[in-house]
């Protein structure tokens, strides 16, 4: 039997993280496929992102990706290289906005950077990190912009 793949693992506790620590992800490409499979995927087949002949007669032109899967793309991006925190998980995200529309061949990176630091209000061994996490395209436009909670083990509660 095959061992299982072991993970990279950083132990990063609360105590670690610091307001104002940013880091940026590598770009990726988003393409028509990208587009294609998000539809499949939510069901969502509004014309604004699969019918290119409808799209010619708005103001965008042709079809824009859809703003939760650039938001899943962002989240896929500041994930890679980043090694796995057993001290820490995602508690959910506060605020999502999509500011500007992403197209088949713009190129997306996320900067991610610390914002805020609390007690968790009701598990007095985790804190809660909040880290902005924003988006752009190669134009340097914000596409995509999330407020991410983490729900992070103290080392010393």
């Amino acid at each position: 039997m095959a061992e299982a793949t072991k993970y990279k693992e950083v132990a990063k506790f609360f105590e670690d993280f610091e307001i104002g620590e940013t880091r940026t992800t590598a770009g990726r490409t988003i393409t028509e496929a990208d587009i294609i499979m998000h539809a499949m995927h939510s069901g969502d087949w509004m014309p604004h992102h699969t019918d290119a002949e409808w799209c010619k007669t708005q103001p965008f032109k042709e079809p824009i990706a859809h703003g939760n899967a650039t938001f899943s793309i962002s989240t896929g991006l500041a994930l890679q290289g980043e090694p796995l925190n057993p001290h820490g998980m995602s508690y959910g995200y506060n605020k999502i906005r999509y500011p500007n529309n992403v197209f088949a061949g713009d190129t997306i990176t996320v900067e991610v950077k610390v914002t805020h630091k609390e007690d968790h209000p009701k598990t007095p061994t985790h804190g809660l990190i909040t880290e902005a996490k924003t988006t752009y395209n190669q134009k340097g436009e914000v596409v995509c912009y999330a407020e991410h909670v983490l729900f992070v083990e103290k080392r010393n509660p």
